[in-house]
């Protein structure tokens, strides 16, 4: 299929085409249910357009667990249908959606008491392997197992022996989460769609009480383009997570529910200091701790507090920090260590809270409300499930549509890059001897961009020095930084570090010592001159700092106010 690019001058367009005429839908907010509801609007035919006050996946969409899973706590809340639902997404995305970049991931639950936990628990396993292939996409994955102490310390040497009595090992799939969002960002543009980051929606535009559109200011300004623009559209959606209260405050409109954040984080550890061949999912006395393989590394998370503090950074405290090292070091026969720690990050679930407790219970399920004519609002929900939450959305904007609409096709829909890609994966060998790549730097760009992976070829065919690693970052080509700049929408050296690729937390210096090359390779793209490139490094390493700092407070309130210390480099 053809593939759309993101770069500075497709932007531009897109801002501008947004501005010239009418759209079916404008969707505000491009985290995965924002990025998901404008491909499915697209994909039905409908003219649409997305904007995103910051990045793709700035906000929750790019600090998640990374899983795609059916959630099996939920089980054992008898939530069945939210299990089922979650299931069969998952084995779609596997098997024809998005194999490229969601892929399967063991997890090991220990069993610390001898006969009835193993039935308890291994009822529960068991009926979560049904439901998934009952669904008709969950084949792909190996059925669970259960294992001896002796067999569960053979996978996953680094548990204590008195930490357990047994195991079961089952399946469920992981993927980088902020690839995901930019790679539906990309297809939605691919099918039409017109998508700009760094444009915030600062009002609606209404006719009496009808919302007609919204008023988008370009934050990037400047160069002779208008700083902002009236964007008229038939249906707006409103898909901003966490900001949902917030976004709604600007029709004036008491809500018909409200979005409550939750604060998660994680660490990332080095792979070599948990000898284990397989994740760990552990229970804690609030939740579940799970501890995710993630390349050369291991991601241990994730936290549930409240957080009502700055939206757009949520912060990491040291109280957070000693909570997960404490409930990992728990079944670790060798503990971790504040050394031992790489990265750390915090998002924020959007969480449904009603007028009252009882209705908190809704909380990962979603809800679709039409509070205004022309206004629609989507909340709630967990990542796996954002493509059915993106039906729904569309499926409420076209009840105000006056005009016959085609119905969801999204589930036939393979992101970019999902074409083709087995075959390539097939055939990496023969790539590999014709670009002179390593063969596991040909599988490393195959499980970023699937097939899209050409493109990234053609760069280097053209500059050889773009198949060099990153200084202090080699798990990464120069090429992706270009890239990411060219053809996914990065405008600034944070986008790249943090969510086109993961060096901010892939590395003890934070990504600080790979800043000023990967601004340099970005800088011809975006038009940077001398002065640029140093406001890029300058802005990225106060981001650093303040990110530390904030990691050594002992509560939320001095995290917060010690990660604000490093401004955003683009004000909102």
């Amino acid at each position: 299929m053809r593939t759309a690019t993101l770069g500075p001058e497709q932007r531009a367009k897109a801002l501008a085409g947004m501005a010239e005429r009418e759209l079916d839908v404008l969707v505000v907010g491009a985290g995965v249910v924002g990025a998901g509801t404008a491909l499915d609007a697209a994909t039905r035919g409908l003219t649409t357009g997305l904007v995103e006050a910051r990045d793709w996946a700035s906000g929750t969409s790019s600090r998640s667990s990374k899983l795609i899973h059916g959630g099996l706590r939920y089980l054992e809340m008898l939530d069945f249908a939210l299990v089922r639902e979650a299931l069969k997404e998952r084995g779609l995305l596997l098997e024809r959606l998005a194999p490229h970049l969601v892929k399967p991931v063991p997890f090991l639950y220990p069993l610390q008491h001898k006969g009835w936990e193993r039935l308890y628990a291994g009822s529960g396993v068991a009926l979560y392997d049904a439901m998934s292939v009952s669904s008709g996409h969950g084949r792909g994955l190996p059925v669970h197992r259960h294992l001896t102490r002796k067999r569960a310390l053979r996978v996953a040497p680094a548990l204590r022996k008195d930490a357990l009595v047994g195991a079961l090992q089952y399946y469920d799939a992981q993927m980088d989460d902020a690839r995901y969002v930019t790679t539906l960002v990309r297809t939605a543009a691919a099918y039409g769609a017109l998508c700009a980051n760094r444009a915030r929606v600062v009002g609606f535009l209404r006719e009496g009480e009808r919302v007609v559109g919204a008023r988008v200011r370009d934050v990037e300004g400047g160069r002779g383009r208008p700083a902002e623009y009236e964007i008229r559209a038939k249906q707006v959606v409103n898909a901003t997570g966490v900001w949902t209260d917030d976004t709604q405050a600007m029709i004036g409109e008491r809500g018909r529910f409200h979005v409550r954040a939750s604060k998660g984080i994680h660490l990332v550890v080095p792979k070599d200091r948990i000898n284990s061949s397989t994740g760990l999912i552990l229970r804690t006395e609030k939740s579940v701790l799970f501890v995710i393989p993630w390349g050369r590394h291991w991601i241990v998370g994730t936290t549930d507090t409240d957080w009502d503090l700055d939206k757009a950074h949520p912060a990491a405290s040291s109280a957070d920090i000693d909570y997960l090292l404490e409930h990992v070091n728990a079944v670790l026969a060798v503990p971790l260590t504040r050394d031992d720690v790489e990265g750390v990050y915090a998002g924020l679930r959007p969480l449904l809270a009603g007028e009252s407790d009882a209705t908190s219970k809704l909380s990962r399920e979603h809800t679709v409300a039409h509070p205004v004519p022309g206004l629609v609002m989507v909340a709630g929900g967990k990542y796996t499930t954002y493509r059915v939450m993106a039906k729904d959305a569309v499926d409420e904007a076209v009840h105000g549509l006056d005009q016959r609409v085609a119905d969801c096709v999204t589930e036939e829909v393979p992101l970019v890059g999902a074409e083709g890609y087995r075959a390539l994966w097939n055939g990496r060998a023969g790539i590999a001897a014709r670009t002179g790549l390593h063969v596991v730097r040909v599988e490393h760009l195959l499980n970023r961009y699937g097939s899209l992976t050409d493109e990234l070829l053609d760069l280097v065919q053209a500059d050889a020095s773009l198949g060099e690693p990153l200084t202090g970052a080699d798990d990464y080509l120069r090429a992706e930084v270009v890239y990411a700049a060219s053809h996914e929408g990065a405008r600034h050296l944070d986008d790249v570090l943090t969510r086109r690729t993961r060096i901010s937390i892939e590395t003890f210096d934070r990504g600080t010592r790979t800043a000023r090359e990967c601004a340099e390779l970005m800088a011809p793209v975006l038009g940077w001159d001398k002065q640029q490139i140093e406001k890029e490094v300058e802005h990225y390493e106060k981001r650093v700092q303040a990110e530390r700092e904030s990691q050594r407070q002992p509560d939320d309130q001095t995290a917060d106010a010690a990660r604000l210390g490093a401004p955003d480099i683009v004000p909102l």
